[in-house]
């Protein structure tokens, strides 16, 4: 099987836990570093799926990559090649596919909760789980739904976390959080994180580094889930 190209635009925001998931599948992977210079592939025939992470830029930024990244999501669609993307990923694909990206109206950093929406398809995305599950923030920015997606998650402060579009997935939230990242993190937003704090959907440094043990296991069933539908459609 081709590999599965990991984007990284930002050296503290990489792959996380879903690189140790696609390892634990057998699955190889590929590091594209935008952020270290590495250019945007012009077509997604190389690998068996394209996976976006996040960053702290937004995607109306006139940053020269993000042309380019949203052709090649574009081309990977019309292909049938899956697409995933965290926070900024889903950002991408939402912008790529026709959805538009905008400032939510609080920010969300730290951890929390959102719903499950009913239906076949979230049902299939989320193979048995319903009601609320844990997800792990730190966005200021929402996209809305393109032409077709569906909306898979939502909570109180920021309608679509998460839609489908056949086999692509794009995420608001981050599931892919080790206790590595989330340190990470905290240290060098805690300012940011201090802010939003102040806020219902805000934490900080220390809640978030706090709550790891009991809120980590349970995001990882989720996540498990989540990649799972989404590697069975990768391309050979």
């Amino acid at each position: 099987m081709r590999p599965v190209a990991i984007f990284r635009h930002t050296p503290t925001e990489g792959p996380g836990y879903f690189a140790t998931f696609l390892e634990g599948h057998g699955i190889a992977w590929e590091l594209i570093p935008v952020d270290a210079g590495a250019p945007v592939p012009a077509s997604p025939e190389a690998y068996a799926g394209l996976c976006f992470m996040g960053g702290p830029m937004s995607v109306n930024d006139p940053l020269p990559w993000i042309d380019h990244t949203c052709a090649l999501i574009r081309s990977a669609v019309a292909a049938g090649i899956p697409v995933l993307g965290h926070c900024l990923g889903g950002q991408l694909m939402a912008k790529a596919l026709g959805g538009r990206v905008t400032p939510n109206p609080i920010k969300e950093i730290g951890w929390g909760t959102a719903r499950i929406e009913e239906g076949e398809i979230p049902g299939h995305w989320f193979n048995g789980l319903g009601g609320e599950v844990t997800v792990f923030q730190w966005h200021g920015e929402t996209f809305s739904l393109p032409p077709q997606a569906v909306r898979l998650l939502t909570n109180d402060f920021c309608a679509n976390q998460m839609f489908a579009l056949g086999p692509h997935l794009a995420m608001q939230c981050h599931v892919e959080m080790t206790p590595e990242l989330i340190a990470t993190w905290c240290s060098d937003w805690a300012d940011e994180a201090r802010a939003a704090a102040r806020h219902p959907a805000g934490q900080t440094p220390e809640q978030m580094v706090a709550e790891i043990e009991w809120r980590l296991p349970a995001m990882r069933q989720l996540a498990d889930r989540l990649y799972g539908a989404w590697i069975a459609n990768l391309r050979p």
